[in-house]
């Protein structure tokens, strides 16, 4: 795979995923732009001298999702890594729980695809999505029901979306990961084997393909990346 004299966004790029996909697009000779919000994500991220980066961007909001692209001429792939989890039920979820995760997944998402849209040139780009398996499975879902609504919101939305831009050279994807194996997500189920987790570099890989021009056909996938899981 080939970035060179590209520039890819990648959001929640300070995270741990993000931060994989990241290393693995400027190792491919990509260009990067970040946003992030809190500080200390951006003083402790690894790749802060490589990429450049957009700070306090709340992507909930057009006009800082607008400063986010702006002045890029030469977009090839947007990747949107951004979103969140909240474990809660119907029940224990109110109106403001539930839209939350719907901002923090799925709006978030469209804004920055939207503006990628508007930003690519002649030749195309590509966008992926983060999906997630109780997205994309819905009946694992149970006890977190407003979160797998707002997964399966983007998986919608990249499937239609990539049906509306084919015509235009813009290929949308997602991945849709199950437990991703992290610190946190170790810490949170201590019990669990994590060995069966897909790994971020893992699916960075995946997503690197997906969002490279190695990928000449592939649009409209939501690919499972579970592991072993």
């Amino acid at each position: 795979m080939d970035f060179s004299n590209q520039t890819v966004v990648v959001t929640g790029g300070t995270g741990a995923l993000g931060r994989a996909v990241v290393g693995a697009v400027l190792a491919a000779g990509a260009r990067c732009r970040v946003p992030y919000v809190v500080d200390s994500e951006a003083d402790s991220f690894p790749y802060k001298d490589k990429v450049t980066l957009v700070g306090h961007c709340e992507l909930t909001s057009e006009a800082d999702v607008a400063r986010l692209y702006d002045g890029i001429t030469d977009l090839w792939a947007s990747i949107h890594v951004a979103g969140g989890f909240a474990m809660g039920g119907v029940a224990e979820t109110d109106q403001a729980g539930m839209l939350h995760m719907l901002n923090m997944n799925f709006v978030t998402c469209y804004l920055c695809s939207r503006a990628a849209i508007q930003s690519f040139g002649s030749g195309g780009g590509r966008i992926v999505n983060i999906a997630a398996r109780p997205g994309v499975e819905p009946r694992l879902g149970a006890g977190m029901a407003p979160y797998a609504a707002s997964k399966a919101a983007v998986a919608a939305f990249t499937q239609s979306l990539a049906a509306e831009v084919a015509s235009r050279g813009v290929l949308v994807n997602a991945v849709a990961p199950s437990i991703i194996d992290t610190p946190a997500n170790r810490a949170a189920m201590p019990t669990t084997d994590a060995s069966r987790w897909p790994r971020p570099e893992e699916i960075a890989r995946t997503i690197a393909f997906l969002a490279s021009s190695d990928n000449a056909v592939t649009r409209g996938a939501i690919v499972p990346v579970y592991g072993r899981s």
